[in-house]
């Protein structure tokens, strides 16, 4: 995919922006008596999909619930549920709390995670633990008669392979790849599709673990795609508190505020010119602590983000998630600067080596990297055909599986109550160490006399 200058758009009455559903954590599911929801095995209803996000960070939730609203545009039934209520509650606390203290109070170690879940390892092995631990509710979920089974969460796509591998699941798969750069993580040989935002991320992923990945587009709301009227954002940059003579550097830090974000608003203000406004997310800690800075606006939780990188000349990020996909549908030039451990460094790698975005080391070349960035103006990707972008390769599987199994439906859900029913023995057996009970059907010769 590549980047393609395009004009300033004329001056335009707005298009009303709506909220971004980037915050939105999945509802749990409404379920029958026997866990499962109801819905009749029935060529008359529309093709089924289940979207499975993972509530750690808001980035894997943004894209899922835009994948739900797009597909559910196109005439689909969609669910979306959150892989962490497929896990005990202390494995939930792991995850999310793991990931906020590890990232942010102990790079190193996480970095060592990062790398450590490339190659066989015992991290590695603690994960896929993890993961068919959730299996075990995740098979739950797919034995409700969908067509497609999606994922913008890593872990679920490790489970989701599994399963595959198991029997357990047997309609289409597909997972969608959140970050720029591919990771081990992302990647099961029987996950169907794996769709990535970029050219580059799905070259670089297919080379890397020959597993065939396709650029789908960035999934982020439409209200990014809107260009703001000048009075508007004149408005919102005076609201704010920005000169218009100066350049409005959007330091976008994560739902979590992680990073040494501390160390980017500084170089920020050591550059002429630059105003830097920081989106703290949930971190109210940190925005107290950078409003006590002089010349640094620092917001908390804000739900008007399209507006704001409407209002911006440039976006700085340390992780190369959510934030820098709105910006490629936004159009606002980016730099990647004092990025998180992880993924964060892998992403930024990959967004230089491509070209989308500069990831400069120290205060000055930031300097440069700002002047150059804000002075291309909007760069937008060149638009995918239709049948590529992500919501339409999942609505297109989804339907082939539809009408080629919908008349046999109500036969495959018996099917499947009953294989089940014979997993849930089988597993209960293994865990009382009883042998298992010798076929039914064994032919009865087979069987020797006493004498």
């Amino acid at each position: 995919m590549q980047a393609v200058q395009t004009p300033a758009p004329p001056a335009a009455a707005p298009a009303s922006l709506h909220v971004p559903a980037q915050a939105t954590r999945p509802r749990r599911a409404r379920r029958g008596d026997d866990g499962c929801e109801r819905h009749p095995a029935s060529a008359d209803r529309p093709p089924r999909v289940l979207v499975v996000t993972g509530s750690v960070g808001a980035g894997h939730n943004g894209a899922a619930n835009e994948l739900t609203r797009r597909l559910t545009d196109l005439g689909l039934e969609v669910s979306c549920r959150d892989y962490l209520d497929t896990l005990p509650r202390r494995y939930r606390r792991l995850l999310q709390d793991g990931y906020e203290f590890s990232a942010g109070k102990m790079p190193w170690f996480f970095e060592w995670l990062f790398q450590n879940e490339e190659h066989d390892s015992v991290v590695r092995s603690l994960t896929l633990y993890l993961c068919r631990m959730a299996s075990r509710e995740l098979g739950r979920w797919v034995d409700e008669g969908w067509d497609t089974v999606v994922t913008t969460f890593p872990f679920a796509a490790q489970s989701m392979g599994l399963l595959t591998e198991e029997g357990a699941l047997t309609v289409p798969t597909v997972c969608y790849l959140t970050d720029p750069a591919p990771h081990r993580l992302w990647v099961h040989p029987r996950v169907q599709v794996h769709l990535t935002v970029t050219e580059a991320t799905a070259a670089e992923g297919s080379e890397r673990y020959g597993v065939p990945m396709a650029a789908a587009g960035p999934l982020a709301c439409d209200s990014f795609a809107v260009p703001l009227p000048v009075a508007e954002r004149a408005a919102l940059r005076a609201e704010l508190g920005v000169p218009e003579a100066r350049l409005m550097a959007l330091l976008m830090t994560g739902s979590m505020g992680l990073g040494d974000v501390t160390s980017s608003v500084e170089a920020l203000r050591a550059v002429d010119g630059v105003t830097p406004v920081v989106l703290c997310g949930r971190n109210e800690r940190l925005r107290q602590r950078l409003s006590a800075l002089p010349d640094v606006i620092a917001l908390g939780w804000r739900t008007d983000v399209p507006a704001l990188m409407g209002a911006a000349d440039v976006l700085v990020h340390n992780a190369g998630g959510l934030s820098f996909t709105e910006a490629l549908v936004a159009g606002l030039p980016a730099v990647s600067y004092e990025v998180i451990s992880g993924h964060g460094r892998a992403n930024a790698a990959t967004l230089a080596a491509s070209g989308l975005a500069p990831w400069p080391r120290d205060p000055q070349a930031l300097a440069d990297a700002l002047a150059e960035q804000a002075g291309r103006g909007r760069v937008h990707l060149a638009p995918l055909p239709e049948h590529r972008q992500a919501a339409h390769v999942v609505a297109d599987l989804a339907r082939d599986w539809h009408a080629k199994h919908a008349t046999s439906h109500a036969t495959a859900g018996t099917a499947r109550a009953g294989s089940r029913a014979a997993r849930l023995l089988t597993a209960g057996a293994e865990r009382l160490h009883l042998r298992r009970p010798a076929p039914l059907t064994e032919p009865a010769a087979t069987v020797p006399r006493r004498a």
